[in-house]
């Protein structure tokens, strides 16, 4: 039998948000490797899928560190990328486990870079954390002629604004440790009533605050912290299937 590699998006954290391909491949592997943010620390990703695992899956996690070195980074990449184009070599099923979907904002765009055209691959989709939030928090994205952009606030201030100002819908992601800036900057643009921040969605401690302007800058928000904006719609009038901080 051929070996394949597969990238499997695990949805923004519950189990149940999984899909049933994910589910059923996630059953059928040979090896599974599955990111962990910090060495020696827990894989979010694998405790996510671990219910669907064959007995036969062999499961490895990998450090990928998040640091500001690209050279540690590269290292990683590279010696993850070739260990798994030589077990797929080797005629083994391999998976790739990662948080939300697979091709936005993921780790997996970097081992992709290294494995295309080198091995047989497949990519299976997931749920992505701001489609989770706008179910949970009922809270509509784009409808009709409006437009939709997906920004990180790693980028400069400037570009957050233009995309604030240009589209009908913006997703926030990566909000963790600049929530400050982010919150003066809708309050600025007038956009504080359409706006929505949600922490560690379906999760057990998932949160929703819907009255950014009134958190203070000493709040301590999850790491896996959004905020979606919809010009045409206003947070505070949104029914919720979430616990409402704010």
């Amino acid at each position: 039998m051929n070996g394949k590699l597969y990238a499997i998006g695990t949805g923004p954290g519950s189990s149940d948000l999984i899909t049933v391909r994910a589910a059923r491949l996630l059953g059928q592997l040979d090896l599974l490797y599955a990111p962990a943010g910090r060495r020696g620390g827990d894989s979010l990703a694998l405790s996510i899928v671990r219910e669907y695992l064959g007995e036969q899956v062999e499961v490895r996690e990998r450090h990928f560190p998040m640091s500001t070195h690209d050279d540690e980074k590269e290292q990683v990449w590279d010696e993850v990328a070739e260990e798994m184009a030589q077990e797929v070599a080797a005629g083994r099923q391999v998976g790739f486990v990662t948080l939300g979907d697979a091709m936005l904002f993921s780790t997996w765009v970097f081992l992709l870079k290294r494995l295309q055209g080198r091995v047989q691959l497949e990519v299976i989709p997931g749920v992505t954390s701001f489609a989770a939030i706008a179910a949970r928090a009922i809270f509509p994205l784009a409808m009709e002629q409006q437009s939709m952009a997906v920004v990180s606030c790693t980028a400069p201030e400037a570009e957050l604004e233009q995309a604030l100002r240009q589209h009908s819908c913006v997703v926030l992601m990566k909000v963790y440790g600049r929530f400050a800036k982010v919150r003066d900057l809708l309050d600025r643009l007038e956009l504080l009533p359409h706006a929505l921040l949600m922490a560690e969605a379906s999760l057990p401690n998932e949160q929703c605050f819907r009255s950014l302007g009134d958190l203070g800058n000493e709040v301590a928000l999850p790491y896996f912290s959004t905020i979606v904006v919809n010009r045409a719609w206003l947070s505070a009038t949104s029914n919720s299937t979430t616990k409402e901080v704010l």
